[in-house]
């Protein structure tokens, strides 16, 4: 095995089950299995090397300034990758260049603006499962240790949480990695879930070995004063795991995770993982894109940054009314002053992404592009700073104490940096000339050297009379002189041979070596000075950590607060009233997403009204497509707003308080587990009445429609009543069943409310308006025609309607149903029944009759009965 391969199997057996990228040279290689999965997933060429020994190795590659790109296909295929980077200068090494994995990188472990969406956080997530002991005795109900953190930020969080609600907080996170304890039977990762999972060794979720490794990261002595209580262990243990891993992941440091916050859920309103797909809060339901959702329409923010901190809003809304009122205060300031929004979101849109720019500099992926970025941020917070001043509201006092301007850090960076500025340090000439004595003197040496070469190739074309004559360079000759053959006669004696061509001669001169020595020798040391001062100013930098996190937390908070208040200002959204009351009002409340997608004034506002006078369940039937979905969803998503922070699309709206909401919408998801529609239904219907109180807010829309009839209005019957009787709840009913509307005479906090329609010419138009009472037809044929159903389909529709509603019925209390027209046969009708009979209905009920319990009258009438259905239906023979 040569060094080189032994160098390789070293780092290989280091890095696991991730592929090897190994740098040689200006290419990444990988060799064995790992060449032959890189070369299926990246489309690579796969070759091998020691082609006629009896094994050869696998291998591919591909160019070093290709690595970003090569790298997010792996991610993206569910792939780690170790990057293994040659850490000393090949010219100076002795031996074998100085190998190194330099980081691991893992869908949640990215860092890089090319592998990142920059509106969307990409966290790593820890999941394990704890059950209190005493010794050997269980003590207390398992809990779920949650654990976040975002390492192109620092974000860091953890929570404890019911076992039951994993999935639920999953979704809220949405990671793009969640690590788990590889050995624990209790928990079985979801594969359908849209991360990748990572199995990790026990000892890494061990309570001691995290709490110890908390503590020396952050240099405490104790959790306590970041919110963790005694109970909270399993937090601490799944935190501990998230640390350690990307310790693990990232050798150049974690200095920007500075903290840690105890997530608990007594202040954040529960939303379920079926209600965020199903109101589509950060993805819609048929894409799983962000297009289309809430969050993308009203993400009017300026900053990357700042599109992330509004995500997390919306997924996470408020349940207390002073932290809601202040965001409100904060837009209500921002909406009566247009100038100074404006202003503020200008300066914003010109600075750059401070958080995840002080992500790369901590774990020592940074550049000099990197630093000017920050150093252009910084030079605009005085303007932002300054409006911000003697502002009432409290958000924006908190926010402008936290714009440090930082001027030493400031001047010195300007000072230093070029205008323009690479993105890698080793291409050089970012520093500004001027900066430094030492830099500014080698440069011009090496100029001046490249000055004198020129000059003397005029000297020596001048001297030999060789018009062609010319001064070339490569890196293993270094400088030469080049002469064709056509003047090989003229050669001067002190021309020294060096390489034979076919049209031509090289040759040095001593002169010429001499100062290519001068000129290369500076060259090298310019270098090397510049590389010497980038350091400086990174790590100057890098002291500045704290406040700058600071800085960029603050920036991303005011851009979400004065983007609300421009889509306020925008669609003339208004500041909702908060209550602690069960009350829900909305006057003419618009679909917040419908409001900004469609034009101003096409889309027809509603009113809502929740109270226990005027009912806390409202039952809304009318046809399909007549809006229903709609104006459901758009009290939740309203809600979801306030208690954002945000204002909301209505005239005016006073929300009570809501701790959860429910939204049961829907069963795509769950179907492509192997659950039907019915028992999704039912699952989820289970849990609504299972957790939630008389603060919640239940959507409900068609329950009972994967089963039979009479079942399914059996169930929403029982299930109204419930949500009534024992929980008491807001709740909204979209329902097809206009059966359930008589509940309005027995159930006094239940309103029903339909959608108008109007019927002219034979046609229908939808009105889209709520309006008070139950609805009598469901138009759904009309909607058939609507969708495309071909005519005659619709006509024979029509025709049996007009028989069920005539409602006759066969011998045995069947409905019957003529045959279409020209397939009629001789007195022959179709029965609704599911299955067919053998024989002959009539013999069927002969057989089930009691003749010791008929009287006369019922045998005459059963008789009577029987003559007419032969007669219709005779027996065929």
């Amino acid at each position: 095995m040569t060094p080189m391969m032994k160098q390789y199997h070293e780092a290989k057996a280091a890095c696991g089950d991730a592929l090897l990228l190994f740098r040689m040279g200006d290419f990444y290689e990988l060799f064995f299995d790992d060449a032959k999965q890189a070369a299926r997933v990246l489309g690579l060429t796969l070759t091998s090397r020691d082609k006629d020994s009896a094994n050869p190795t696998a291998m591919a590659g591909f160019p070093y300034h290709q690595l970003d790109q090569y790298l997010c296909k792996l991610i993206q295929a569910g792939f780690r990758a170790a990057v293994c980077e040659q850490v000393e200068d090949p010219k100076q090494a002795k031996g074998l260049v100085k190998r190194e994995i330099t980081r691991l990188v893992s869908a949640g472990t990215l860092t890089d603006d090319g592998l990142l969406d920059p509106r969307e956080a990409n966290y790593l997530a820890a999941v394990v499962i704890h059950t209190p002991r005493k010794g050997s005795k269980v003590i207390g109900e398992p809990m779920a240790g949650i654990a976040w953190a975002e390492l192109s930020s620092g974000r860091f969080c953890a929570g404890t949480f019911p076992v039951s609600r994993i999935e639920d907080e999953l979704a809220r996170i949405g990671p793009a990695e969640v690590i788990y304890r590889e050995d624990d039977a209790s928990f079985s990762p979801d594969t359908t879930a849209p991360w990748s999972w990572t199995a990790r060794p026990a000892w890494s979720f061990a309570e001691d070995t995290s709490r110890e490794s908390l503590c020396k990261q952050f240099s405490v002595g104790s959790l306590e004063g970041f919110g963790f209580r005694d109970d909270d262990v399993a937090a601490v243990r799944a935190a501990g795991a998230a640390l350690t891993y990307l310790q693990e992941t990232q050798p150049g440091g974690l200095d920007h995770f500075r903290s840690i916050a105890a997530h608990h859920r007594s202040g954040v309103l529960e939303i379920d993982a079926s209600t965020r797909r199903s109101l589509e809060i950060t993805r819609t339901l048929r894409t799983s894109a962000r297009e289309g959702s809430l969050v993308d329409a009203i993400d009017l923010t300026c900053t990357p940054a700042g599109s992330r901190w509004l995500a997390d809003w919306i997924a996470a809304p408020l349940i207390e009314i002073p932290r809601i009122e202040e965001r409100h205060d904060a837009i209500g300031e921002f909406v009566a002053e247009a100038a100074l929004r404006s202003e503020l979101r200008s300066t914003l849109k010109q600075t750059f992404d401070v958080t995840r720019l002080l992500a790369r500099i901590a774990t020592g992926r940074t550049g000099p592009r990197d630093l000017q970025q920050v150093a252009r941020t910084l030079a605009g917070l005085p303007e932002l700073k300054a409006k911000l001043q003697n502002r009432k509201p409290r958000r924006l006092a908190v926010i402008e104490s936290h714009l440090h301007l930082c001027p030493d850090l400031l001047q010195t960076l300007q000072s230093a940096l070029a205008d323009e500025c690479p993105l890698n340090a080793a291409d050089g000439n970012f520093i500004r000339p001027g900066f430094d004595e030492q830099l500014d003197e080698l440069r011009e040496l090496a100029a001046g050297g490249k000055q004198w070469i020129a000059q003397y190739q005029q000297r020596q074309m001048d001297q030999t009379g060789i018009p062609n004559l010319k001064v070339g360079y490569n890196k293993v000759f270094g400088y030469y002189l080049e002469v064709t053959n056509a003047h090989k006669d003229r050669i001067p004696q002190d021309f020294i041979r060096k390489q034979t061509l076919k049209n031509c001669e090289r040759y040095i001169t001593p002169e010429l070596k001499e100062y290519e020595e001068k000129v290369l020798a500076a060259d090298e040391q310019a270098s090397s000075r510049e590389q010497s001062l980038f350091a400086e100013l990174r790590n100057l930098t890098h002291q500045h950590l704290a406040v700058l996190q600071e800085v960029a937390n603050a920036m991303a908070e005011l851009d979400v607060l004065a983007a609300l208040a421009e889509v306020a200002a925008q669609r003339n959204w208004v500041r909702p009233s908060m209550t602690e009351d069960s009350v829900l009002r909305i006057e003419a409340g618009r679909h917040p997403v419908l409001d900004l997608t469609l034009p101003q004034g096409e889309f027809v506002p509603n009113d809502c009204v929740h109270s226990p006078e005027t009912g806390m369940i409202l039952l809304i039937t009318g046809p399909n497509m007549a809006g229903k979905s709609t104006y459901i969803r758009q009290v939740a998503l309203i809600t979801l707003l306030a208690q954002a922070g945000s204002f909301v699309p209505a005239q005016s709206a006073t929300i009570g308080i809501a701790d959860r909401v429910f939204a049961r919408v829907g069963a795509s998801d769950e179907l492509s587990r192997g659950q039907s529609t019915f028992m999704v239904e039912m699952v989820e219907t289970a849990r609504i009445l299972n957790t939630a109180t008389s603060r919640s807010l239940v959507i409900l829309d068609e329950i009972g429609r994967g089963t039979s009839t009479y079942d399914g209005l059996s169930l929403a019957w029982a299930i109204t009543e419930h949500l009534h009787e024992q929980i008491g709840c807001r709740t909204m009913f979209a329902t097809h069943y206009h059966e359930l509307t008589q509940l309005q005479e027995s159930l006094p906090r239940v309103a029903n409310l339909n959608v108008a329609v109007k019927e002219w010419n034979d046609e229908v138009v939808f009105l889209h308006r709520i309006v008070p009472g139950g609805a009598d037809k469901s138009y759904g044929i009309h909607v058939a025609r609507l969708a495309g159903v071909p005519g005659e389909v619709n006509e024979r529709a029509k025709d049996v309607l007009a028989q069920l509603e005539l409602d006759h019925r066969d011998a045995l209390d069947r409905p019957t149903i003529s045959p279409p027209r020209g397939h009629q046969k001789s007195g022959g009708n179709y029965q609704l029944t599911l299955f067919g009979f053998a024989d002959h209905p009539v013999l069927s009920q002969i057989q089930r009759l009691d003749l010791d319990k008929i009287t006369p009258i019922d045998a005459l009438q059963f008789l009577q009965r029987a003559q007419q259905e032969l007669q219709r239906n005779p027996v065929v023979r």
